[in-house]
Parts: structure tokens; sequence; C-alpha cells
């Protein structure tokens, strides 16, 4: 998905303003769009949440950035997290109790500590073998759900058969009565089985899937549910002119589908989302200088910027594709003669690389590169392999201002770990 115009609008107006104050690379977002793809999304479910309920819970592994997450925290918004880091990161912004949602996988002890202290969060247990580790059972217990064979998957989240994550059918009815012997007293449901999904269908029928799961469990254990969670998921174009998710379509039919339960049952479960690349993805953009022309076996625009700032294109590689736009040290995309290369970050590996064999204008040392869609699992998922250090992110706000809301790394953050008083275990061997 290109950006949007008006992104575009805001951005490309600024931009050498912007990196003459700051330097390249950075991650910038857009304020604007962010909020307007959550109310959009919060209107799309408006119905089943006067009715029903229905709640957003953001994916922080997608943007773990507090600037980001008090966005969310004014939109009313809760949090996805995933580790003790997330947790203590959303609760510092003023996320707490059942405004979190802690799905953690292989989940350690230390983690369900600190799961439960600071008002709890809402436990999503992953494993039918974590009900006895929890130290401090919830009165409100959650499990994910893996459906296997029943659902496909698609090429980057894999098949649910072959996935690490969630309880087997069988697994279900036994977690929920092993909860109950624990003292839970609310139950619900969740599961995470998609990836960049663009077709809104398959999410209806994940929700059918849910409430078909819930009916099989309420028919043995006489349990009510509060909520089924469908988790992310829900995708974005990856072309410019490619066909979007129809949120609207999908809170439609998952209403219909809820009606229909409440209808049979006379109570009707929330339903909650945890969507991370939707609602940052398209509103962020890495920009960076091209520093090098290079002529191999092939034409290579060298940046400075590497996978350490945005590393999906090296993981995915052509499962994955981001639009580039090309800009003049003036601020003004580039058109006119179109030449094909590979745009590269300067790591030494292979698959450090934002585009490949890819049409692009004719390409200038100086020229700014704006690789589009990259405003979730960014930075967040970069690595500081060859000493490489991760570039800083800064928000577009509404008011036109452009702030920095996460420095870039010092080479004294990459060495801090290695100034230490070390331990030291003395192994004494006997004869030696």
């Amino acid at each position: 998905m290109s950006m949007s115009k008006g992104f575009q609008d805001r951005l490309f107006q600024i931009l050498p303003e912007v990196v003459r104050c700051f330097g390249t690379p950075f991650i910038i977002f857009d304020e604007v769009g962010i909020i307007e793809t959550v109310e959009n999304m919060k209107t799309a479910f408006q119905d089943i949440h006067d009715d029903y309920g229905f709640k957003q819970y953001f994916a922080v592994k997608a943007c773990p950035v507090p600037a980001i997450l008090k966005i969310m925290r004014r939109l009313d918004c809760g949090l996805d997290c995933s580790s003790m880091p997330e947790l203590i990161m959303g609760r510092s912004v003023g996320f707490y109790g059942e405004e979190i949602m802690f799905s953690s996988n292989d989940t350690s002890r230390q983690e369900f500590d600190v799961a439960s202290t600071d008002g709890g969060c809402i436990l999503n247990l992953d494993d039918i073998t974590m009900i006895s580790k929890v130290p401090k059972f919830p009165n409100l217990i959650c499990f994910r759900y893996n459906p296997g064979e029943r659902r496909s998957g698609n090429e980057i989240i894999g098949k649910p058969k072959e996935a690490k994550y969630g309880l087997r059918d069988d697994q279900i009815i036994p977690a929920y009565q092993q909860a109950i012997e624990r003292g839970a007293e609310r139950f619900a449901l969740q599961t995470m089985i998609c990836s960049n999904e663009i077709n809104h269908n398959y999410m209806v029928e994940t929700i059918r899937m849910l409430l078909e799961t819930i009916e099989k469990v309420s028919g043995v254990l006489g349990i009510r549910f509060e909520f089924i969670n469908i988790g992310g998921g829900v995708g974005i174009p990856q072309k410019p002119g490619e066909e979007t998710f129809n949120i609207r379509d999908l809170g439609r039919e998952a209403k219909i589908l809820l009606d229909q339960f409440s209808q049979r049952y006379g109570y009707s479960p929330k339903l909650f989302t945890e969507c991370g690349r939707y609602i940052t993805g398209p509103h962020g953009a890495l920009v960076a200088t091209v520093i090098n022309r290079m002529s191999k076996h092939r034409e290579y625009v060298g940046l400075d910027a590497s996978m350490v700032d945005f590393m999906r294109p090296g993981i995915y590689g052509e499962k994955v594709y981001h639009h580039i736009t090309v800009i003049d040290n003036k601020g003004r995309p580039k058109d006119g003669l179109i030449e094909v290369v590979d745009v590269s970050g300067p790591m030494c590996e292979n698959n450090d690389k934002f585009a490949i064999q890819r049409p692009l204008p004719r390409v200038v040392d100086g020229d700014f590169v704006v690789l589009e869609d990259a405003g979730a699992h960014g930075r967040a998922m970069g690595s500081n392999y060859n000493g490489r250090l991760r570039c800083q992110e800064l928000l577009l706000r509404t008011d036109g201002n452009v702030k920095m809301i996460r420095r870039q790394e010092t080479i004294e953050d990459y060495l801090i770990t290695l100034r230490f008083e070390p331990k030291v275990l003395q192994i004494n061997k006997k004869g030696v």
C-alpha cells in the first residue's frame, strides 16, 4: 500500500527541512493517519460495541514506542503485550488491568509474576501445561486456540498445524475445566492464525470458528464467555492499487454472527481485536539518504539505512513488497528515466536489501529514498548485528510539527553491556 495522499503531502513538502534537523535514517509516523485508521475501525464495529461490546487492543510488538502507545490510550484502545518490557512500557503510559491483554508463548515464572502486579491484566494462556504454573491464578482467564488443519494460514505466518501457538481441539475443554478448579470464574477465548490477511471473509470465518468453539465448551461445562478475540492479522495492501481490507463489511458480518449467537443463547460475548500493522503500518515511512551508486553484476543503490532499521524485506524476501518513492533534495518526487536496481544497506549480509530488481527513477547520491508502509515491525525487529545501530523514530504530529520519539542508538549503547563486574563461578576439581 502506498502512503496516503495526505501523508505524502504533509511529509514531502517538509522532508528536506526534517532531514536537515534530524539527519537520516529515520522512521517517521503520521499521527493524523493513525488516528483516522483507529476511528474508522471503531466506526466499523460501532453496532457491535453498542449491543455487546468491542475493543481494539494494539499489538505493542508492532511499534513499541511510548509516544505511539499514548495515542492508543487517547483513542480508548487496549494493549496486546507479549513480554515483561512491553507490560512495563504499557503501564508506564497509563494502561492497567483489563486494558492489557498478555499473550505470551513459552512463558516463564518471572513473566507470570510481572503480569499479576500493578493491577494485573487479562492473562491469555498459550498452552494447557501453563495452567498449573501460574502462581496467582486470575478470576478472568483466556486461552489461545489453534484450530490446526481446520484452517489454512499464509506464507508469512505459516499453517496453524505447524505453529507453536495455542491449544488443540482436544485440549480446550480440559483447559477450562482445570482453570475452574484453580478458581477462574470468568472466561474468554482468543486465536491468531493469519497475518496480513486482505480478505475480510477469512476473519468472518474466524469469528464463526470461535463462536462454535465456545458453544462446545459451554455445552459441556455450562460456562459463559465474556469475549472472543480474533487476534490481529488484518492486512494492508502491499502495492499501490491493490484491494484494501474491507473493515466495514467485517463489522457488519460479525454483527450478524453475534446476533445469531445471542438469539440462541440469550447473550453474546464481546468482540476484541489485536491489530498492530493495520493500525500503524501504512502510517510510517523509513527515510534514508542515497550514499553510494554501485555497479556490479547488478546496479545498486546504497543507503545509509540497513535491515537493522527495517527487517521485514530481509526476513521475508519476495513475500513482501514495500513501495519506494525517490525524493530529490528539494522534496520533489522523482520521475522520468527508469532503471532497474537493487536497493541495499551496508550490512555484511546479502539479504540486506529493501528492494530487488526494482524499477525506479534515476537515483543519484544525495537523493532521499522513502520506504513506505514501514510503520510496524520496523526498528522493533532489528538487531545490532555487524555493530550497526538502529535509527531514530519521529512523529509528524497533528499540529504539523515533527518530534523525536526515540533517539538513534549510539556506540555507547552498543558497548554498555560489555562494561560490568564479571561474575565468576570457581570450579574446584579434585586432583587439580
